[in-house]
């Protein structure tokens, strides 16, 4: 009886490790299948999180940035300095895409990041340091019409990015986020500069352009540099993730390896009601506490604000009770540029750019954040909130020898596009039914990584734990060992153990 569960057991293993390794060849032949598949040479192949496919799908851009696909299916990029590509892609399927065509939509090289499209992808938007462009849009003509300025105003140094965000709860409504002017910039503690601002502007009644610092409704203020801008799609709540400030000392003490936080903050609705909205987030005197090691911490936890030099005046207390907290926290100089929501709103995509002032480098990777009822599954001091879905392998080689995420895009299937302004490059990304995991370091994403997601290369789809080939399934050797094991030892009793 053991030998007959022995012999049971053994080829039940044989049998699910057979079935993986045929799964491990369906992948490749699928794989097989995409006529052009191609791979990058300038960077150790990505880390892929479990439960997702990732492939490169383009090459050879400038500066790629904003993404957005209009109702034809082709996909207008930014191109900093440039202006606007529209590519067209044969869609094999899955992360399949050839590109097809490439062409110039505007050739204007003071636009620099932000895009967005009406619903009916009639209207096109673009931006750059100063300005917001509006021109009417024929996506299957691909033609544009006469452009027009709808904002301006808004030039300053340093954070010249200036995102776009058409609401699809309110079409008439469009968000525009400024960031600052320097580091730490002492214009953005008054309300009046325009500075560290998202503001939303009414374009369906406008008669001449606006100027961003007094037109407009407050959403937020105090946001140091909120690239990336989003709504959720189902309750209609608006989010934005920001850049926190580099280099800083807290009471004579250099706290800037680990702290300040980059930020996710939340903005309320454009339904009318004016709750958590037009807020005070508290840059540039207050910022978001992520290593908990600082020198007079108290009882302060991750997501809390403190400020660098206490006074009776302005201090943690303060930054506590007059300014508002960030709805999540992660670690910091990952530098966030873009969050885009699935359609259903249980995930928010995150991309981080990646650190340039700390001494071991983190960011460089796509990741994304869980929601239920329009808000984070986490909470608020969670440093899991993040889990990475595309990443470098080594982060030490970064930022030379890495690709940086920067815009993103989610196409009607669900596919998630991601440009590298770096390295020129987009990917795209498929999900497969189940719950994201893998990826490393969570909220807090260093430099650590394990896979176990899907890299379409040009040989092959191989799984990447990290960047490994695909191997044999672990338990095949151990099945077989089982049964050898049985047999022998059935022989050795004189008996030969028949298994129905």
């Amino acid at each position: 009886m053991v030998l007959n569960c022995l012999l049971l057991a053994g080829l039940a293993v044989v049998a699910n490790s057979n079935q993986a390794r045929a799964q491990t060849t369906t992948s490749a032949s699928a794989a097989g299948s995409c006529p052009t598949v191609l791979t990058s040479s300038n960077y150790d192949a990505p880390v892929v999180g479990s439960g997702y496919t990732a492939q490169l799908v383009v090459t050879g851009l400038t500066k790629p940035r904003g993404l957005i696909f209009d109702k034809s299916g082709a996909l207008l990029v930014v191109e900093s300095g440039v202006g606007i590509t529209r590519i067209q892609f044969n869609d094999r399927g899955g992360t399949c895409l050839v590109q097809d065509k490439s062409s110039a939509l505007v050739r204007d090289d003071s636009l620099n990041h932000g895009i967005e499209l009406s619903s009916d992808s009639q209207t096109l938007y673009a931006s750059s340091s100063s300005e917001v462009y509006s021109w009417p849009y024929d996506p299957t003509a691909q033609t544009l019409g006469t452009k027009q300025t709808l904002i301006t105003n808004m030039s300053n140094t340093d954070h010249t990015t200036r995102t776009l965000l058409l609401s699809k709860k309110f079409p008439d409504q469009l968000l525009v986020s400024r960031g600052s002017s320097e580091n730490i910039d002492d214009d953005a503690a008054s309300i009046t500069s325009g500075h560290s601002q998202i503001r939303v502007f009414n374009i369906s009644s406008a008669t001449s352009p606006y100027t961003y610092a007094t037109d407009g409704r407050m959403l937020g203020w105090g946001l140091r540099n909120s690239v990336g801008v989003a709504e959720h799609p189902q309750t209609g709540g608006l989010y934005s993730v920001e850049n926190s400030a580099d280099q800083l000392v807290r009471e004579g003490t250099d706290i800037h390896q680990d702290n300040p936080g980059e930020e996710m903050n939340f903005h309320g609705y454009l339904n009318g009601s004016t709750e958590s909205q037009g807020g005070n987030y508290g840059y540039p005197h207050c910022f978001a506490l992520w290593d908990t090691n600082l020198p007079d911490k108290g009882d302060m936890k991750v997501g809390s604000q403190f400020v660098l030099d206490p006074s009776a005046t302005l201090n943690d207390t303060t930054c506590a009770e007059e300014f508002v907290a960030p709805r999540l926290t992660f670690q910091a100089h990952m530098a966030p540029l873009d969050i885009k929501f699935t359609a259903d709103g249980s995930l928010a995509y995150v991309s981080f750019h990646g650190s340039w002032n700390r001494d071991e480098p983190v960011g460089y990777k796509l990741s994304v954040v869980s929601f239920a009822n329009g808000e984070p599954v986490e909470a608020a001091d969670s440093t899991e909130a993040a889990v990475d879905i595309l990443s470098n392998a080594d982060n030490t080689k970064c930022p030379g020898s890495c690709f940086r995420p920067a815009g993103l895009a989610i196409d009607a299937q669900g596919r998630v596009f991601m440009s590298s302004d770096a390295t020129g490059e987009i990917y795209v990304l498929q999900r497969a039914e189940m719950t994201a995991t893998g990826g490393g370091g969570g909220g807090g994403g260093g430099s650590s990584t394990s896979g176990g997601g899907t890299l379409v290369t040009s040989t092959a789809t191989t799984s990447t734990t990290p960047n490994a080939a695909a191997r044999q399934a672990p338990g095949k050797g151990l099945g077989w060992l089982v049964v050898t094991l049985t047999l022998s030892l059935s022989v050795v009793g004189g008996a030969f153990l028949v298994v129905a």
